[in-house]
């Protein structure tokens, strides 16, 4: 599969194949489409990844059609789309836009899975007062054949443990070469998961060794050390400040780039094709803030202004929160 982060090799296809998708609207208000998204997105990245272009015709050239409310997706509405048919949290691609022929157009990039989405509820819009369709089925695997996404054979999931395996012994082999080629005297170090990436003060050195009575060193996953995506950053905000003060996305927004939250690893972990996720030390960090000056958050709003920072975002009502992604 080509690398999902080059735009130009995409936009060069003239007809769509396994890797990659065309379609020539989208309609973020209509279930029919997103339900066709969500399929072709989880059958690209069983398959081993690809792209989806929107906005072009079966010949590659430009529909026409407007992208920007595309373009405009939040990432985290498509990742809760696709758990809510496959219970998985995926979120490795990429939305963004691009110029083919003079056009704008939005491109889905969408990296391969190691282990293939299945889909857990039926996926039934639509088509016509009365009438219905499928986009997928209860327990349903789905695969790239040519340009269709299609329910898998066995030939696609022995394709897809192949590619795993490979994956793990190339993973294997750079790590036993990196030991291997190592200088003499050489140690390996770990970081703690809550520790700044950039301080090695922080660390610890040890060595490998096969002693079953060794220690272990376990990396905690990032739903435990930053549970939060933003919308719910805001939920536990407003529920631990218990009605002094209701934040709302904007107020949020204003932190995070006036004290430039995404540089401290503590408070946020920022994803190359997902949404940053927040820890609960940032969720008790804005609390502590607001406690020891109540105009904490109009100070960050005003200093937005003054910098020329003002998000793109209107302020919500608190009941609107729940929805925003982030």
């Amino acid at each position: 599969m080509q690398p999902v982060t080059d735009h130009d090799s995409w936009l060069a296809r003239t007809a769509e194949d396994a890797d990659v998708d065309f379609k020539e609207s989208f309609d973020v208000g209509s279930n029919g489409d997103w339900l066709e998204i969500v399929k072709d997105v989880v059958a690209m990245a069983n398959s081993g990844g690809g792209c989806i272009i929107i906005g072009l015709r079966d010949d590659g050239l430009p529909s026409g059609a407007d992208v920007s409310s595309v373009i405009a997706v939040d990432p985290a509405t498509l990742t809760d789309k696709i758990y809510k048919y496959t219970g998985a949290q995926f979120h490795a691609f990429a939305i963004s836009g691009a110029v083919k022929g003079g056009a704008t157009v939005c491109l889905i990039r969408v990296d391969g899975c190691r282990v293939p989405l299945v889909f857990s509820k039926v996926g039934t819009y639509e088509t016509a007062p009365g009438k219905q369709k499928n986009a997928f089925s209860l327990g349903a695997i789905y695969f790239r054949h040519g340009a269709k996404s299609e329910p898998a054979t066995m030939d696609d999931l022995r394709q897809c443990i192949e590619r795993e395996v490979d994956r793990l012994r190339s993973s294997w082999l750079d790590g036993i070469a990196k030991v291997v080629e190592a200088p003499v005297g050489a140690q390996i170090v770990v970081v703690p998961a809550d520790s700044p990436r950039s301080s090695p003060a922080a660390s610890s050195s040890v060595r490998l060794t096969s002693d079953p009575a060794a220690p272990t060193v376990r990396a905690l996953p990032i739903d435990e050390t930053h549970p939060y995506r933003q919308k719910e950053v805001i939920i536990e905000v407003n529920r631990a400040m218990a009605g002094a003060h209701k934040i709302s996305v904007h107020d949020i927004l204003c932190v995070r780039r006036i004290h430039k939250v995404e540089d401290d690893p503590n408070l946020c972990f920022t994803q190359k094709y997902a949404s940053p996720r927040y820890s609960q030390k940032f969720v008790d960090w804005i609390v502590a803030q607001y406690r020891a000056n109540p105009e904490f958050f109009s100070d960050v709003r005003e200093q937005c202004e003054a910098r020329g920072k003002v998000p793109n975002t209107t302020q919500q009502p608190t009941g609107a929160q729940s929805g925003a992604g982030g």
